[in-house]
């Protein structure tokens, strides 16, 4: 608990530049860290599965069915 680190002198650092940085060629290049392509491609399909839209037309068809059977009680 008592010890405490300190930073080290860069003057005393082995291999530092003179202003306490690091000479060319001592790290390697930065490089980017995801591709263009990464990982494998998925094969999406496009529009909607046939049952979903069933279902949807079928409730579409309930509810016009409802609205046109009040209308013409109402109308009576």
């Amino acid at each position: 608990m008592g010890t405490q680190f300190h930073d080290p002198n860069p003057r005393d650092t082995p291999d530092s530049a003179p202003v306490g940085g690091v000479p060319p060629g001592e790290t390697p290049p930065g490089e980017g860290s995801t591709g263009a392509e990464t990982g494998p491609r998925d094969q999406q399909t496009r529009g909607w599965a046939k049952g979903p839209v069933i279902i949807l037309a079928i409730l579409v068809a309930l509810c016009a069915a409802f609205f046109i059977a009040y209308a013409v009680i109402v109308a009576v």
